[in-house]
């Protein structure tokens, strides 16, 4: 059964259609094999309503909203001017600055590609004018937008929390040292580069006109205070930080800076809307299908099949890292999770692994593949935004891939990495 729901996906898949098709015909296929027809398709259809009925998906939507009100207007531009007038004068400090200015609007949308869009954009024209070639440019954008997916509010982690029953409030704590880690790797390397390639350094800004960018950036850096002070403090949960956010960022952008019309608002549903609708078919279809195969008890089959369950916890973090990298490199992040997620469960649960070091890892892997060829979905966003071939995005994508991928390695030899700040905030 597993064999024929595979194929069946895969030949969808690579005849076009849109990743919900191959998920729930495969599924709907899955589940018709196992009871003998449709007369319990009742149950399925349960089942893929109850994937989306926990109330911390609500967060989702919220943030996709949030994050779109920014990216319309200044906060984007305005947390980039400020990290530019600190570092864009140092030797590689404009790309230093572009890794910077990804991690900090992570920290604000929660989503690789609208920072992909919002970062990108602006940044890499001033990269290709001061020297900076355009596959260095491009893979440094879309690699660093990836930090997005750990530094709090995270979609990714959202999803992963909701299926595996881990508190969110502890993933987005856990990611933030993770995330800064990765912003250091890249700009040691970005210092590299620029030595290597003499690229010139840009002019150094005063005291003045950093004082300017930070009075112009305090209202957009309230963000990542609200969402990570407050659910620290305990004044609110993951879902009410997410909608104390969505009113902030209005307020910010309609009121504040006027940046922004009514008459915008419609633009800005419509594009959250059909987001979130594609986000939330994803969920309740891989809810679904993940039921028909923990029913059909195919990951015990699976695990035992590749000795996964006897490897120990170092090997089933290992196992979970090299599973979601690749697939990742084809489909979609949120299917990926909702569908290995369950598939990796019995495994984790038998090695005593904490749920939230395997959420941390896990979104990693979701985010080295989504830039990784040969269909990381932010890949195809760049060639969408940027307009460059497939090659010339992805030529210089392999020392970030290999950074990354030791990003990973670091922390599962050192799980404090993502833990400490956990178990600070979290533990007595």
């Amino acid at each position: 059964m597993a064999t024929i729901m595979m194929v069946i996906m895969i030949g969808l898949l690579l005849l076009g259609f849109p990743m919900m098709v191959p998920l729930i015909t495969g599924a709907v296929v899955g589940f018709v094999m196992m009871f003998d027809g449709f007369g319990q398709m009742g149950t399925f259809v349960q089942q893929m309503m109850g994937g989306i009925r926990p109330a911390s998906l609500i967060a989702v939507p919220m943030f996709i909203l949030a994050a779109d009100i920014m990216t319309r207007g200044q906060s984007a531009d305005r947390l980039i001017n400020m990290v530019m007038s600190f570092i864009g004068h140092v030797k590689g400090g404009l790309a230093i600055s572009t890794a910077a200015s990804c991690t900090l609007f992570g920290a604000v949308s929660g989503s690789t590609q609208a920072t992909v869009v919002a970062v990108g954009s602006p940044l890499r024209p001033k990269m290709l004018k001061a020297g900076y070639s355009d596959p260095f440019t491009l893979a440094l954008i879309i690699n660093s937008s990836d930090i997005a997916f750990l530094i709090p509010p995270s979609i990714g982690m959202i999803i992963y929390g909701v299926i595996s029953e881990t508190s969110i409030a502890e993933l987005f704590i856990a990611g933030i040292g993770p995330g800064l880690l990765i912003l250091v790797m890249f700009s040691l390397y970005c210092l590299f580069y620029a030595y290597k390639n003499n690229v010139p350094t840009e002019e150094k800004a005063t005291w003045g006109q950093r004082m300017v960018s930070i009075r112009e950036a305090l209202w957009p850096l309230f963000f990542p205070v609200i969402i990570v002070g407050g659910i620290y403090g305990g004044i609110f949960s993951p879902t009410e930080a997410a909608a104390v956010c969505v009113l902030y960022a209005f307020l910010l952008e309609f009121v504040v800076f006027r940046s922004l019309k009514l008459a915008d608002v419609y633009k800005i549903a419509k594009s959250t809307g059909l987001i979130t609708a594609v986000v939330f078919i994803l969920v309740g279809v891989g809810n679904g299908f993940s039921w028909i195969i923990s029913f059909a008890q195919i990951p015990q089959t699976i695990l035992e099949a590749v000795g996964v369950n006897e490897a120990g916890p170092v090997g089933v973090l290992v196992a979970i890292c090299v599973a979601f990298f690749i697939a990742c490199m084809f489909v979609d992040p949120i299917v990926v999770i909702l569908v290995l997620t369950p598939i990796f469960a019995p495994a984790i649960e038998a090695t005593g692994l904490d749920p939230v070091l395997v959420g941390v890892l896990i979104t990693l892997q979701v985010a080295i593949g989504s830039a990784t060829p040969p269909f990381g979905c932010d890949i195809f966003t760049a060639i969408a935004i940027f307009k460059r071939p497939y090659m010339e995005v992805i030529r210089g994508t392999p020392p970030f891939i290999f950074m990354l991928v030791a990003a990973a390695g670091l922390i599962i030899a050192f799980p404090d990495i993502a833990l400490f700040l956990r178990d600070v905030a979290f533990r007595d």
